[in-house]
């Protein structure tokens, strides 16, 4: 197969990685891609938003299957824009990515079927807003509706917190036209967790539990990011808490959009709240999630070419996934000032000999033969052990080794259930 990626982050390098171990791969391709990826696959200088140019790309090079990695182009048409050209593409098509590209949208259909979700109002009105807060009280939830690049979500501990929010997102503009409509919701307190599935329109097959830390700082402090590590498995959350989110939401939104007439296919990823034993949905991603895809692949078996063809050609029932007992911790290195602004074009060492740890890149990029940094997530660095325990040491040791100017990233990824299995086998002997 010939296989074309579309996307330049983390996600795609793991997507990448875990394609080149297939036998079925004869040529891989990545646009843009990065200095990570470009070590395993041809990248290509098309931005993931020059749809004419991939459409263009894929039929003179015969691409079998293509695989789109972020949001945007997703949410901009690319998927029906190939299959119009016949051409195989794995990914959502746009009626199917608003799940991702409007929280009002995902939110009205959660309500329409009664999948648990938090209760919420949308708001266009500023003013309007924040005397809805202001009734509500805090702590509250204030969601920016378009794309924030994982940004757009701001928990409001106080009230001083949720009227600036407000006015951040539609009176500043701080994350463009994504904030002149907002979803405000009850703040659920519980256990965050991320859940992903293939689905192929009809068949849904789930790829096991993870967990994200998304507060750029330890102890979950500080403004959410796109991400700053994640873990799987989580414990005490296992195969039941699956297999009862899957009865409640996954399975449920899935037939809700085909009542709606939209035709989901790709990834459907439901960020999860267990409040108790219960599942709640805090927000769907119409995509492989970053970094979630760095801690999830390493525990595939399966050869995900094949996995992934089957889904973008509608046969994902034959298929059945199999999954590594071990357990993956990725910890993000992220530029100094990252979420807000920051630098970039520093050198990075430490990378070249590295072998405990897979280090998937972010925001790098080759400049005459130097690897450099060139975004805010700067490498996703992951390890696989027997436990989390296991992998988590061995990610932090390569962490140590790692070196650009202000980097910084947090200490407690995965700490917490770490710290479980600790006592759990202290117990036990």
């Amino acid at each position: 197969m010939r296989i074309l990626i579309i996307g330049a982050g983390g996600r795609e390098h793991a997507l990448v990685w875990k394609l080149s171990q297939s036998p079925n791969v004869k040529e891989l391709y990545c646009a843009p891609g990065n200095g990570g990826i470009a070590e395993m696959a041809t990248c290509l200088l098309i931005k993931e938003t020059e749809i004419d140019k991939l459409v263009q790309f894929a039929k003179e090079q015969a691409i079998d299957l293509t695989v789109v990695g972020p949001e945007v182009p997703l949410i901009a048409g690319i998927v029906d824009r190939f299959q119009r050209e016949g051409l195989v593409i794995f990914g959502p098509n746009q009626k199917a990515a608003q799940l991702e590209g409007s929280k009002q949208f995902a939110k009205d259909i959660m309500k329409r079927y009664q999948i648990p979700t938090a209760a919420y109002e949308t708001f266009t009105d500023a003013e309007a807003a924040k005397a809805y807060v202001r009734q509500k009280g805090a702590p509250i939830v204030v969601k920016a509706d378009g794309l924030a690049a994982g940004k757009g979500v701001i928990v409001a501990h106080t009230m001083e917190e949720a009227i600036r929010a407000i006015e951040d997102c539609m009176e500043h503009a701080a994350f463009g036209d994504a904030g002149s409509k907002l979803v405000i919701e009850d703040f659920l307190e519980g256990i965050e967790l991320s859940l992903m599935a293939f689905v192929d329109g009809t068949v849904i097959r789930p790829m096991v539990l993870a967990q994200d830390h998304k507060p750029v700082f330890d102890g979950g402090k500080g403004p959410n990011t796109g991400g700053m590590g994640t873990y799987s498995p989580v414990p005490p959350y296992g195969e039941e808490t699956r297999e009862r989110a899957m009865k409640e939401i996954l399975i449920p939104m899935v037939q809700a959009l085909q009542a709606e007439g939209i035709h989901y296919q790709g990834v459907l990823y439901a960020g999860l709240m267990m409040v108790g034993e219960q599942p709640y949905v805090i927000e769907f991603n119409a995509r492989f999630g970053d970094p979630e895809t760095q801690v999830v692949l390493p525990r595939l078996e399966n050869d995900l070419a094949e996995v992934l063809y089957a889904v973008a050609t509608g046969n994902l029932e034959g298929i059945s996934l199999d999954w590594k007992k071990d357990a993956a911790v990725c910890v993000i290195l992220a530029s100094g000032g990252y979420p807000g602004s920051y630098q970039k074009g520093y050198p990075i060492t430490g990378i070249s000999s590295e072998k405990k740890s897979i280090l998937f890149h972010s925001g790098t990029k080759q400049d005459a033969g130097e690897i450099q940094t060139a975004g805010g997530r700067v490498l996703g660095v992951t390890a696989v052990g027997q436990d989390l325990v296991e992998a988590r040491d061995k990610a932090y040791e390569t962490v140590q080794q790692v070196q650009f100017q202000d980097m910084h990233y947090r200490t407690d990824i995965a700490l917490w259930a770490a710290n479980q299995q600790r006592r759990s086998f202290n117990k036990s002997n």
